[in-house]
């Protein structure tokens, strides 16, 4: 068996399977180009510092001990002929490149890609949040954008660095802003010429509400709530341009900016296009309620890359939402099906009622809408680190999590910047070709 993806779906999936397979009955090879699944509803946190970012990736080799994981990257699938084209770190070193894996079963699970739109300046200027790289990279850069305005006496560099903006509404956007604005604002008042109120968020979102999710009376709530905290909010708002470090936006406003985070949704992996697979109209591929691909035998899939039926929606051809909830919920049902079918036995449909939302504000703010019910607060900033402790992967990243929570509750948080570390060879590279070093620290 192929599972292509190390994520939610193709890690899950995988864990069943080898918790359900007998001795000698398949051989599970997992391949994602990391080593590791990132769960990604802790990367606010990790980019505030209130998490290591350790901790919120889960290695795959430890938890998947009974399969065979392969660091590389799957390039195409030629699913008539059962084989797929894979480059790891060693055929590229080899200069062989891809090479062709043969498999019975395949469960393809590559997930998602940040969606980007041909807005001027932003492949030059703009951050993703949706790796743990980019949430540290986030994390220091925005603290590296403190010190720049501290450091300098040029009133335009300053307001550049001090000037944040935030494009898109959804849970990424609007977790990440609230996360690192609470990080960002505390850290200020060390520094000996700035305050808190210096610092300027800007979230832009272009239609008229946040967080869809949580319901309309819980987003206008986060609304009210973030610009309470003096963010500027902007609702029906699209970023038109960003070259040269200017946001401009489409009602006119041009905010100079060091910091632009992109976070406005998401498509399907490219790697379904090199595919001889069914995709929608939306480039996903077209699932069955059992999690097969629908036409192909021995092909499956779930999560952001799959068209999956919502048995509960009342409206024709709805499909479920690409979310951690239903990609958790979705890969146990299709592991239980790949042994199913493996078995001659009956599959089974998947089926899941959404069961609502959750999403932090910052340090002791949340909303939720839960089965009905609407939270907001601390209430909700509870229940959403209740329930994404419960989901975390393994007992071990639970604990760890567990712990360090509990130790920012007695001490301060963390305002190091660490950027260095991304061009780590850097200073040894100075000191080799000139001699020179920087000042011992």
């Amino acid at each position: 068996m192929l599972v292509v993806g190390g994520g939610y779906v193709g890690m899950y999936a995988a864990l069943h399977l080898q918790r359900g397979l007998r001795r000698g009955e398949a051989e599970v090879v997992v391949v994602d180009p990391e080593p590791y699944m990132t769960y990604q509803p802790f990367l606010p946190e990790a980019a505030a510092g209130s998490i290591s970012p350790r901790h919120v990736v889960v290695p795959l080799r430890r938890t998947l001990a009974k399969c065979q994981v392969l660091t590389g990257e799957v390039v195409s699938i030629t699913h008539a002929k059962r084989t797929a084209a894979v480059k790891t770190l060693a055929t590229e070193e080899e200069g062989t490149g891809a090479v062709d894996v043969r498999y019975d079963e395949l469960v393809l699970a590559p997930g998602s890609i940040s969606r980007t739109l041909p807005v001027p300046g932003l492949a030059d200027h703009g951050i993703g949040f949706k790796s743990v790289e980019e949430a540290i990279g986030l994390r220091n850069h925005v603290l590296e954008q403190l010190d720049i305005a501290s450091s300098t006496r040029d009133p335009q560099v300053r307001d550049a660095a001090l000037t944040f903006v935030f494009v898109g509404g959804g849970y990424a956007g609007v977790e990440a802003l609230g996360e690192l604005e609470d990080m960002a604002r505390y850290a200020a008042r060390y520094y000996h010429n700035l305050e808190p109120d210096d610092l300027k968020f800007i979230l832009v979102e272009a239609t008229g509400r946040i967080l869809p999710e949580v319901g309309e009376d819980m987003g206008r709530y986060a609304v009210r709530e973030l610009r309470g905290r003096n963010i500027d909010v902007r609702l029906q708002t699209r970023l038109e341009s960003c070259e040269n470090r200017v946001a401009v936006l489409s009602d006119g406003s041009r905010f100079p900016t060091r910091t632009l985070v992109w976070t406005a949704g998401v498509k399907p992996h490219p790697l379904l296009a090199a595919t001889d697979l069914p995709l929608d109209e939306r480039g996903r591929l077209t699932c069955t309620a059992q999690l097969q691909v629908d036409g192909a035998e021995h092909a499956w899939s779930a999560g952001d890359a799959a068209a999956v039926p919502d048995l509960t929606s009342d409206q024709p051809g709805a499909t479920c939402a690409p979310n951690a909830q239903h990609a958790v919920r979705q890969a146990k049902v299709l592991g239980r099906n790949v042994l199913a079918s493996l078995r001659g036995e009956a599959l089974q449909e998947y089926r899941h009622k959404y069961a609502g939302s959750v999403a932090s504000l910052g340090l002791h703010k949340g909303v939720a809408q839960v089965y009905g019910r609407k939270l907001k607060g601390y209430p909700a900033w509870f229940m959403h680190r209740a329930y994404h402790l419960s989901r975390v992967p393994t007992f071990n990243r639970k604990a760890r999590v567990l712990s360090e929570w509990a130790l920012a509750g007695l001490f301060k948080r963390e305002i190091v910047s660490l950027g260095s570390l991304e061009h780590p060879r850097a200073e040894f590279e100075l000191a080799a070709g000139t001699g020179r070093h920087p000042e011992a620290s």
